[in-house]
């Protein structure tokens, strides 16, 4: 099944999450199964030092999974330190969904829309000093004259809309023949 992977971009502070959340919360309302993948810069760790699931990760375990009857936690190890790419994650881990939005990957092939406030920055990521070809659109708290659609930051729902016309193409039944920004 192939999937839409859209990436939200912009620089840090400028409101990515707030975004997401919203358009995570808009594609559910409107019956979508949507996958969110974060980049992090950073070693991050979920673990709580002292917690049974740390522990084992600490004792070498490669993968571990905390389960529920709400949800599913998992802990791998990445060999060498060797992140895997974006189009690996949504391959291995988002093959039950319509959608995978991420935040971040601002160097990934993937489309992107970029946020933007005018008190963070007067210039764009992708509109810059680079012309980034796999920029869709931007959500900005100013107008802006450009090559790709500019919606209002505060505009889920027009966000939304655009999302589904541009990979989604008709509703949750008829997501699995989404258009060229897929992954196997």
């Amino acid at each position: 099944m192939k999937k839409p992977v859209v990436s939200i971009v912009a620089k840090s502070g400028t409101g990515k999450t707030t975004l997401l959340e919203k358009l995570i919360a808009e594609l559910k309302r409107r019956g979508y199964r949507v996958g969110a993948v974060k980049h992090d810069a950073h070693e991050f760790d979920i673990d709580r030092p002292g917690k049974d699931s740390w522990r084992l990760t600490q004792a070498g375990a490669d993968t571990m999974l905390v389960s529920s009857a709400a949800k599913v936690a998992m802990v791998r190890q990445n060999p060498a330190c060797r992140e895997p790419s974006l189009q690996d994650l949504v391959a291995s881990y988002c093959h039950d969904l319509d959608i995978v939005l991420t935040e971040g990957f601002k160097k990934s092939g993937f489309p992107k829309i970029e946020v933007h406030r005018k008190e963070r920055s007067a210039a764009l990521l992708c509109r810059g000093e680079e012309h980034d070809p796999t920029l869709i659109a931007v959500a900005s708290d100013q107008p802006w004259a450009l090559d790709v659609p500019v919606f209002d930051i505060d505009d889920a729902g027009g966000i939304c809309s655009f999302l589904e016309r541009e990979f989604l193409r008709g509703g949750p039944e008829c997501s699995a023949d989404a258009g060229a920004a897929e992954v196997a």
